[in-house]
């Protein structure tokens, strides 16, 4: 019989995990702050829990998909926390984007405790989620990731133990920081284009046949040319990420130099009221710099 799973964050990413591991057979129990999603995964054939606490009492392995490290904090060890109500070897995974230091501080207590801790932030987005094809980016002993493989194989494809605690925090702040600096740049050259005059949508695909071609510029690059940024990532939340990978750059004597800069262009990003738009909004931000906007009919700018 699969182990019984609790699943606390049913957010934009989570609640389509959770669905995913109902589908997988997994035994589920679920608390979220909003209960609407909470409605819906209920329905779907989980167990609805009034706390962590809770949660804590009736599982086996417990998932946290939360938005920041003093979430995670305030849930594993507040009032009602996890760690109030945990069982003996609980294994609990941490699938949130937080600082690695929180996280080994975290895996230290769990130990203490006599359950462990795996840190194993995601990559992909809603879509990633829904569609169980995430990038899972793993921290934590060999025989606890071991344990949870098969859970993870029911959320994502790419699935990479990287090392030990923190280390999946790490490599998700690496991750944040190249998709960061990735979106700037295919921002600038479309806005670079478009000022030249030569239509950017051309530029795009000719970029693709060469050594620039990447992901971003395949996908985000075509948001920024449709103008269309509902959210698969928020870019608040990437502004959040790349404040955890400068505090880990802080932490471990690393520079981040174009990371600080891109940050800025976030920042302002949010300043305009854009923080819930997809991350590839960033370029609405050089573009108002440059004092232009993208159109695959650059001579009409």
């Amino acid at each position: 019989m699969k182990e019984v799973i609790g699943f606390i964050g049913l957010g934009i990413m989570g609640k389509p995990m959770s669905l995913n591991l109902l589908k997988a057979g997994y035994p589920l129990v679920v608390h979220s702050r909003s209960p609407a999603p909470v409605n819906e995964v209920e329905e779907a054939g989980a167990k609805r829990a009034s706390s962590p606490r809770e949660v804590a009492a009736s599982a086996d392995v417990i998932i946290t998909m939360l938005p920041d490290s003093p979430d995670v904090e305030r849930v594993m060890t507040g009032e009602d926390g996890v760690f109030e109500g945990l069982k003996p070897d609980v294994l609990l995974i941490d699938m949130s984007t937080i600082s690695p230091v929180v996280t080994r501080r975290l895996a230290a207590e769990a130990e203490r405790r006599g359950a462990v801790l795996l840190d194993a932030p995601v990559s992909g987005g809603e879509v990633g989620a829904i569609n169980a094809t995430l990038s899972i980016m793993v921290g934590g002993p060999d025989a606890a990731f071991q344990r949870a493989l098969p859970i993870f194989e029911a959320l994502g494809k790419s699935i990479v133990h990287v090392g030990g605690a923190g280390a999946g925090q790490v490599c998700k702040a690496c991750n944040q920081v190249v998709v960061a600096l990735t979106i700037e740049a295919v921002g600038e050259a479309l806005v670079l284009a478009q000022k030249a005059g030569v239509d950017p949508s051309k530029v795009r695909q000719a970029l693709l046949g060469g050594f620039a071609q990447s992901r971003i510029l395949d996908v985000h690059g075509q948001r920024m040319l449709d103008r269309s940024f509902k959210p698969g990532f928020r870019a608040r939340m990437h502004l959040k990420d790349l404040n955890i990978a400068l505090g880990a750059g802080r932490e471990y004597d690393a520079p981040l130099p174009g990371t600080a800069q891109t940050m800025e262009l976030y920042k302002a990003l949010l300043a305009a009221g854009r923080g819930d738009d997809d991350h590839s909004a960033l370029v609405t931000v050089l573009e108002r710099l440059a004092e232009t906007e993208i159109t695959t009919d650059p001579s009409s700018a």
